[in-house]
């Protein structure tokens, strides 16, 4: 058994320490602030809530692993209710486009409506997806990827020379399918011109396992995060709140423990689940990288009556901008809770601007309580940690860590580890982390 320290008590550092406990080790989380769950939070004013994070996700199969190996199956916590529509893409020429998910049919139809012959164009980009998946999931995903035994097919798709923004364009001559295939990226604040095409994978996991989110009943999203503290409390996790780790503790090259203004908690094994640049230890490794920053973000409660019938995310394209609204808050009888982010060229509060595009989106006048956030406020509730690592080419998929590092004993995991931001990913990174830390009896 090893004497296992998590730092951060994000998603990425409760599902770690749920796994590691699972596996016999003794583990204390160490958490900066007050509050465990990072980005799955609920903003609560008066009779409103919002998700202040992620409002559904990718990939269910990965929250059900991680329940299922930690202790009881997650269907016995709380229900992922699958969502029909992926969103809904308005553009600046007045049309929209309704995506379903989970069907490849259903797809071609409704992309079929912008313009006859599009589907087949779309449903040809997205099955173009399907070896890259294999091959992600096979050797990125479910096994430790250690870069030098990398098989040529492999870096093929790792390191293609091809963009996103490029792949895009190569599929598409309508500018509408060039906005949609690239929206996963901008929503997490990347330049597709810099986004290796694989990337793009997303949309073919939209098309083959749809979208899932937990309803408003269950606490949205933000009950993922509660339900694993509590199942951290059935494993014997320690957590240590209100406690910034300050640096690692090393003896002869190797980890020992973390360092707290509290005084030093001693470790065989740490993981860290922060923004490594914030461990003056770990931070050399990642000095090319930059941090993704989250949009800026209004939590609005409207007055119901005259709301256009948005899905539950409606993004909006314009010309050098485009906001996503998401629909699923909870609200007092007459009105709604919706969230607004804002991406691109913003010089203008996200309201102002977004009622610049159509009139039936100008909420201006509908708002009878709103919460608005920056970057820099979403970062510091989030205790200190951005959405990720930002893309600057296709080499900064090697520019991230994790699972393990280059120091001895420490691993890697959440949005700024392999392999990437995202909640689907980011349950990833914890099991490649336990994967390679692997269960008491084997650690030394």
């Amino acid at each position: 058994m090893a004497d296992v320290v998590v730092v951060g008590g994000g998603y990425g550092g409760l599902a770690s320490a749920a796994r590691l406990a699972k596996q016999g080790h003794a583990v204390t989380l160490v958490e900066a602030g007050d509050r465990l769950g990072g980005a799955l939070e609920r903003v609560v004013r008066g009779d409103f809530a919002w998700d202040a994070g992620p409002s559904s996700t990718l990939l269910p199969a990965v929250v059900r692993d991680l329940f299922r190996k930690t202790g009881r199956p997650l269907e016995r916590e709380l229900t992922l209710e699958h969502r029909d529509l992926v969103r809904e893409h308005r553009f600046a020429d007045g049309t929209a486009l309704r995506l379903p998910g989970s069907s490849r049919e259903a797809q071609q139809v409704a992309v079929d409506a912008l313009s006859p012959g599009l589907g087949a164009a779309w449903l040809d980009h997205v099955a173009a997806y399907a070896e890259t998946w294999e091959v992600l999931r096979r050797e990125h995903l479910e096994r430790p990827w250690l870069p030098d035994l990398a098989d040529r097919a492999t870096r093929a798709v790792l390191f293609p020379r091809e963009s996103l923004d490029r792949r895009a364009r190569r599929s598409f001559r309508d500018r509408r399918l060039r906005q949609v295939a690239t929206w996963a990226a901008v929503a997490e604040g990347h330049d597709p011109r810099q986004v290796p095409a694989w990337v793009g994978v997303t949309a073919y996991l939209e098309q083959r396992f749809g979208i899932w989110t937990v309803g408003a009943a269950d606490g949205g999203m933000a009950a993922l995060g509660e339900v694993l503290e509590r199942r951290l409390a059935t494993r014997r996790v320690d957590v240590v709140r209100n406690t910034p780790v300050l640096d690692l503790e090393l003896r002869g090259g190797r980890v020992a423990g973390v360092r707290t203004a509290a005084g030093t908690i001693d470790a065989d094994v740490v993981v860290c689940a922060i923004d490594p640049r914030r461990l003056p230890t770990l931070a050399p490794h990642v000095a090319r990288t930059l941090p993704a920053l989250p949009a800026p973000v209004a939590h609005l409660g409207l007055e119901a009556d005259g709301l256009p019938d948005l899905a539950p995310e409606t993004v909006v394209h314009g010309k050098d901008v485009a906001f996503s609204i998401t629909t699923g808050g909870t609200a007092p009888d007459g009105t709604r809770a919706w969230t607004l982010r804002g991406r691109g060229r913003l010089h203008e509060d996200v309201v102002e601007a977004l009622a610049r595009l159509g009139s039936d989106l100008d909420l201006r006048r509908r708002i009878v309580r709103r919460v608005d956030r920056s970057p820099r406020e979403q970062v510091e509730a989030w205790g200190g940690t951005p959405w990720g690592v930002q893309w600057q080419g296709r080499g900064t998929v090697t520019a991230r860590l994790g699972p393990t590092t280059p120091v001895p004993g420490v691993y890697a995991a959440g949005a700024h580890a392999a392999p990437g931001a995202g909640l689907p990913f980011v349950g990833l990174s914890a099991a490649l982390v336990a994967q390679a830390v692997g269960p008491a009896e084997r650690t030394r």
